[in-house]
């Protein structure tokens, strides 16, 4: 319908129309406007329209074609799945397939050979080889050991155009890691160890460390290690699962005097045993172990760790029970002292010989109060009395009939007032502290003197028991309501013991049914005669005398102290408070003077009979009366000072008069006084001393010038 003559116009629509393809409107012709990529879009669908330019009206039906996009080799290979990481055996056989590598490429694989692969390695021989179609690499050596080297990296090629010039190719990585197996057998370092223990090493104790090298690594290098030894049960071996060492372990004790060097033989095995590789050799390998015990002062060993012993209850004071022995395990042999561990004999028991360590009693024993003695024996050494053994002595107490029975319980028996006669109102039994071998055997009854009574009798039932039956019915409360019934038991030891136990037995109204309703003594009424005038009189008299006697109380806590002081009443050193305030040094009038000098009354002090007082004072006390000058013919300032002395004399010598005086010594006097000492605890008493250069020693000795100074003064203290 195109005559050429421009009147048809050409429209594309479709996929990428006027984005990828352009048409001509005045040609038709299809452009492409950019770069086609096949991997992207392989095909396009199209839509052209013949249209009249004018009237837009098509002159044609829609035409639709489609555009192919021829590929070109413009994609390499790409491993998706890379790196690899791969693992094979060691030792594998040539040819063991390790993975498969797969490439893939996005060209057309029906067009050309754009898309077809093939595999090659670049780096990683002689080691490995590669499928050049499907890219499974195997081992090219036989037995690759993992010891030597463990791990490979492998460059993998893939390349299209069937791997002519001018293709494309992409690389990835391999990592190849030599899986262990158990191709090494164990191997210890050395053939001999030696190793040196104390005797004294705890059983459970590690003795050493042994270890078999295995150059397998995880379970192919798992030990397990087996001992032989010279004397059997001494020595253990187990494996350490961490370390996989083997350690020895102490299964007895150890004495140097009977065994002072151990041979051990260490057998190391793999658990673990591949038997592939069997033929590569035993999978073990053995070591001489040598133990040396050293010697160590050991405490005391008892021949019996634990004595059983027995002893009879009545046994007497010193009786000798049973002997422990112990010596000293060590080549010194020392001589061994006994003792008893006083915290396992607390009340002191049993004692024990310290040389021959005879055990015997100490105090009575009772089995009642414990049947069984745990006593711990020590064993001191003498040459080293820190070295103690310890031993076990059980003292079983044997059993004496030395106990009576008494009543099981303590029995309350009731018994109605229309009791019968042979009526049984209780049964009774009876108990013994004592354990008889054959068990116990009561016999019961009444004593003699009221077996004949009229009102109760007993029956031994011969199993323990006894029955106590009514003689008589007509019981009655206001006759009698409590009946004290003696029984005797005997029990079946030897010598046979007895005991008579009392069985109260109250009467009681009862029901019908024989339950007690009430007990004990009849509520009596009073007299019809008795009036109530006799009863508020008697109340009466009952009041009158208990105010009299009140009244006589209240007089004796009445009655006056004496006015004079009881002669043992101390009032010395009473403390009497006035009021009023003296008038200091200048009141001369209020206190009489007199009363204190008492010049008349000299006492001869008091002789203290607990104490001696030989504590010097400042001045010597006058010996005697007759040495001593009388008050009146002292200077006043004498006169008050040996007032006051001879009084303080007859206090420290009255053993009455508290507080007592105390010495208090000073070692220290201090240091630098041109004056040196100025103590009379050192002075003698029976010579004379010139005080004359005290008033050589400046205003401030005046005062002891004038006390020592002068002669009266002198004569005070001569």
């Amino acid at each position: 319908m195109d005559k050429g003559d421009g009147k048809v116009k050409y429209v594309l629509t479709g996929q990428g129309a006027t984005s990828i393809f352009t048409i001509d409107e005045s040609t038709g012709d299809i452009h492409a406007t950019k770069r086609l990529d096949r991997e992207e879009q392989a095909y396009y669908t199209l839509q052209a329209r013949a249209v009249d330019r004018k009237t837009e009206i098509p002159v044609e039906p829609i035409s639709e074609f489609v555009v192919k996009v021829q590929d070109i080799n413009d994609n390499e290979p790409k491993f998706l799945d890379g790196p690899y990481m791969a693992g094979v055996p060691e030792m594998s056989a040539l040819g063991t397939t390790v993975v498969q590598v797969a490439a893939t490429d996005a060209d057309d694989p029906t067009y050309g050979n754009s898309a077809r692969v093939v595999y090659s390695i670049v780096s990683g021989q002689p080691y490995f080889s590669v499928d050049p179609k499907t890219g499974v690499i195997r081992t090219a050596l036989p037995n690759m050991d993992r010891e030597l080297k463990d791990q490979y990296v492998l460059v993998i090629q893939a390349k299209d155009m069937v791997g002519q010039m001018g293709g494309l190719s992409g690389t990835t990585t391999v990592t190849v890691t030599l899986t262990d197996v158990n191709d090494n057998p164990p191997r210890f370092s050395r053939k001999n160890y030696q190793f040196t223990v104390l005797e004294l090493l705890p059983v459970g104790s590690v003795v050493a460390r042994v270890k078999a090298a295995d150059a397998d690594i995880g379970s192919n290098a798992e030990m397990v290690y087996r001992i032989k030894e010279d004397v059997p049960g001494v020595f253990n071996i187990s494996t350490d699962e961490d370390s996989q060492e083997g350690v020895i372990i102490l299964q007895k004790p150890l004495d140097f005097e009977s065994k002072n060097s151990f041979n051990l033989q260490i057998e190391a095995t793999n658990r673990n045993i591949d038997p592939a590789f069997v033929r590569v050799g035993p999978f073990s390998d053995t070591a001489l172990v040598k133990v040396t015990v050293e010697d160590v002062n050991e405490p005391p060993v008892f021949t019996t760790q634990l004595s059983q012993m027995v002893v009879s209850e009545d046994a007497s004071l010193g009786t000798s029970i049973g002997t422990v022995s112990a010596h000293d395990p060590d080549s010194s042999n020392s001589a061994v002292r006994y003792s008893i561990d006083r915290n396992t004999d607390l009340e002191r028991f049993f004692n024990v010989d310290a040389l021959s360590g005879v055990i015997s009693t100490a105090k009575p024993l009772d089995r009642e109060v414990n049947s069984v003695h745990n006593l711990t024996i020590l064993a001191i050494e003498s040459q080293d009395p820190t070295k103690i053994g310890k031993g076990f002595a059980a003292i079983t107490v044997l059993d004496i009939n030395d106990n009576a029975p008494v009543f099981a319980i303590d029995y309350e028996t009731l018994l109605c007032e229309n009791a019968v006669p042979g009526q049984v109102i209780q049964t009774i039994s009876a108990v013994d502290k004592d354990a008889p071998p054959s068990g116990h055997r009561f016999y019961f009854a009444l004593p003699a003197s009221v077996a004949s009574n009229s009102n109760f009798t007993l029956r031994d039932n011969k199993d323990n028991t006894a029955s106590i039956v009514t003689k008589r019915g007509g019981f009655w409360r206001r006759e009698q309501v409590l009946y004290q019934l003696p029984v005797m038991i005997v029990d079946s030891g030897s010598p046979a013991l007895s005991s008579t136990n009392t069985l109260s037995v109250s009467v009681c109204d009862c029901d019908s049914d024989g339950v007690a309703q009430s007990c004990g003594a009849v509520a009596y009424t009073l007299p019809a005669g008795l009036s109530t005038g006799a009863l508020v009189a008697i109340l009466g008299c009952i009041i009158t005398l208990l105010v009299m006697v009140l009244l006589i109380v209240s007089m004796h806590r009445r009655k006056k102290e004496p006015l004079i002081l009881e002669e043992e009443r101390d009032v010395r050193e009473n403390i009497v408070r006035y009021d009023d305030e003296g008038g200091g040094e200048e009141d001369t009038e209020a206190f009489d003077m007199v009363a204190l000098r008492n010049l008349k009354i000299i006492r001869d002090p008091l002789v203290r009979r607990d104490i001696t007082p030989d504590t010097p004072t400042f001045l010597p006390y006058p010996t005697s009366s007759s040495s001593r000058p009388l008050y009146k013919t002292l200077p006043d300032n004498v006169v008050f000072r040996e007032f006051i002395w001879d009084r303080l004399k007859n206090t420290d010598v009255d053993p009455s008069a508290p507080p007592y005086d105390s010495l208090q010594t000073y070692a220290f006097e201090g240091s630098g006084s041109v004056a040196e000492s100025l103590s009379s605890l050192d002075s003698n008493t029976d010579s004379e001393q010139n005080y004359d250069f005290l008033s050589n020693w400046g205003p401030r000795f005046k005062k002891l010038a004038d006390l020592y100074g002068n002669s009266d003064s002198n004569s005070v203290f001569s």
